[in-house]
């Protein structure tokens, strides 16, 4: 069975300026679940299990497009971890949102839902994130995590958990100045920097599809000091 991640470099779920992205990954569970309804685990780590978070991601995944749709509290300790086991057994499809993807990387290792994470996805079940939860699967992650904990007024460059080679920067429309600045006195060479509303799919780790909600995908590379973008179209 194949194994995919779509990367969605951003957007507001709550005000639906993904929902074209959306339609797309519930038409992936809906095909993965066959002759049943299709489930979804949202998992809110990255925004320490914001329920608010996950209540906009049911209101788009099961009012919408008919899944059903589960959480995964582990941040506060409300869940049994063999619970959280058996919805992610259940689940068609995995949903990774925003927020501090550092926290939610240390949280997920702690707790033992790195491995199930990883378990689904070698499994073919269908793997989204949003900005933390896309950029947390490459070998290099492009993070404003000092920024959100008030420690830096910095972006910098974080260890990802290396299932997809390369850099991600999201929110390319945001950060495109600050992302060149620091990518010119970076080792790095290239990048994928995709932007709000824009989701990269991978299959088998290999780009095999881009879907826009209004945004749009680049490769970035360094050129004689500058930053050369080339804007993904497949």
């Amino acid at each position: 069975m194949a194994k995919r991640i779509i990367a969605i470099g951003g957007g507001e779920i709550k005000n639906k300026t993904t929902l074209k992205i959306d339609e797309y990954i519930a038409n992936l569970a809906k095909a993965h679940a066959g002759d049943t309804r299709a489930t979804a685990l949202f998992l809110g780590t990255a925004s320490h299990d914001s329920m608010p978070y996950f209540n906009s991601f049911r209101k788009t995944y099961t009012s919408v497009f008919d899944i059903k749709a589960e959480v995964a509290l582990i941040v506060y300790g409300e869940m049994n971890i063999e619970h959280i086991r058996e919805k992610f057994e259940k689940a068609d499809m995995i949903y990774i949102g925003g927020g501090d993807t550092v926290f939610m990387l240390e949280k997920w290792k702690e707790t033992g839902l790195l491995k199930m994470v990883m378990d689904a996805y070698n499994a073919g079940k269908i793997i989204c994130g949003l900005s933390a939860g896309a950029i947390c699967w490459f070998k290099d992650m492009y993070t404003d995590f000092e920024i959100m904990r008030g420690e830096s007024s910095e972006y910098t460059f974080k260890k990802g958990m290396g299932v997809l080679d390369g850099l991600m920067c999201p929110h390319y429309d945001e950060r495109r100045e600050d992302f060149a600045k620091n990518f010119l006195s970076s080792d790095f060479n290239s990048a994928l920097c995709v932007e709000n509303n824009c989701a990269v799919e991978f299959t088998d780790g290999k780009i095999s599809n881009v879907i826009s909600a209004g945004g749009k995908a680049f490769n970035v590379v360094k050129n004689g000091g500058k930053v050369t973008e080339k804007e993904i179209i497949l």
